[in-house]
């Protein structure tokens, strides 16, 4: 499903034009975002929780020569589906 097509069904659900559903998809996305990149958790019962997550300092190797290198430490976001969510996609 695209964003276009996200839209649209936000629209028809909620009974918004898709101008109006398109900024609350936006504003709900930049809320999650913001709320991940300051550490918070954001979670929606019944569909999972976003959180940011630390990745520690490794070694790898550079696929074209198998040099070894050192990936720096990172924070990636994370997604747990809660279980009405993943029941939902198991069917």
């Amino acid at each position: 499903m695209s964003k276009k097509e996200l839209v649209e069904a936000i629209a028809k659900g909620a009974e918004l034009s898709q101008a109006d559903a398109e900024r609350a998809l936006t504003a709900v996305f930049g809320a999650i975002t913001d709320g991940v990149a300051k550490g918070d958790k954001v979670a929606v019962p019944g569909f999972g929780t976003f959180e940011k997550r630390d990745r520690a300092e490794r070694t790898g190797r550079n696929p074209r020569t198998g040099e070894e290198m050192t990936i720096a430490a990172t924070s990636v976001p994370g997604f747990k589906a809660a279980t009405q969510f993943k029941k939902a996609v198991a069917g």
